[in-house]
């Protein structure tokens, strides 16, 4: 497999030994990061997970040593350093090393991570509805990347797995659907595409802006209000959009079974387009 780190000014095949135990980034959870893809050489939004990635550390109280644009050049050098007829996962980084209980100013390093992830296929898998929920804006840094709220995304994914499917759907404080655990939540009604409103329990994905605009572009309707999550057991479509896998179906639904349905295939079939054209002159 093919993985290339960024660190300190320096590019090297080998990970970047980042974190000691005195470091707020180790010990408190004080890190942040996004994922972005290389798709065949195409780099598919780049320029917006730059600024999250920068957005998020400063949400949470660290001062980004890199712009956005800094940010966004080493993706493009590092990617083309690499061969472009293969899929890669971005993962940028702040760290705050410095600090006894909050960051302190010069005390944030930032590193890069590429490394080999083929784009997986359009079936999703199965999904089921997980007893953890996202938290509320006032109970944790909801309007981050934060590697600390990824915890409680890996235990909704493995009550789903020890149940039998494959990813979890998470609801928020108030009972509603939120997202997946790992990705944001679409449904399909009557040839709508439904999909929650943001209400600061989960981030509006990037992949999820691009694709309510290609199928509002595209003359579908999209709608973002409160999901019920009833209204899933009578879903004509069920799909995920995400970084990771970008757009796939769910083919069932607790005990339900579904099929990959039209509006989700246009969704597919629009963002694969789009990605086509998204790559670096």
């Amino acid at each position: 497999m093919a993985d290339l780190f960024w660190y300190d000014g320096n590019w090297s095949s080998e990970q970047p030994k980042i974190a000691g135990p005195m470091d707020l980034g180790l010990w408190s959870a004080s890190s942040v990061f996004d994922g972005a893809r290389a798709i065949k050489g195409a780099l598919p939004d780049i320029e917006q997970h730059c600024e999250r990635v920068v957005n998020s550390a400063r949400s949470m109280l660290m001062e980004p040593t890199l712009t956005a644009e800094q940010i966004c050049d080493l993706c493009v050098e590092g990617v083309s350093r690499l061969p472009d007829d293969t899929d890669y996962y971005i993962r940028p980084l702040f760290t705050a090393t410095t600090g006894l209980l909050m960051p302190e100013p010069g005390g944030v390093e930032f590193t890069l991570a590429i490394f080999e992830a083929p784009l997986p296929p359009e079936n999703g898998g199965s999904a089921c509805l997980s007893s953890f929920r996202r938290s509320a804006p006032d109970q944790a840094p909801t309007d981050a990347k934060a590697g600390c709220l990824y915890p409680n995304s890996q235990r909704a994914k493995k009550e789903a797995i020890d149940k039998g499917f494959d990813v979890a759907v998470m609801l928020d404080p108030d009972g509603n659907v939120a997202e997946y655990a790992h990705a944001n939540f679409w449904m399909t009604k009557d040839g709508v595409a439904i999909t929650p409103t943001p209400n600061g329990t989960f981030l509006n994905g990037i992949t999820k802006q691009r694709v309510t605009q290609l199928l509002r572009d595209h003359g579908i309707d999209v709608v973002e209000r409160t999901v019920h999550p009833e209204e899933l057991d009578d879903a004509d479509e069920i799909w995920v959009t995400g970084n990771y896998g970008k757009v796939q179906a769910m083919t069932r639904w607790e005990q339900r079974h579904l099929q990959p349905g039209p509006v989700f295939r246009k969704a597919r079939e629009l963002y694969m387009d789009f990605v086509a054209t998204c790559k670096p002159s």
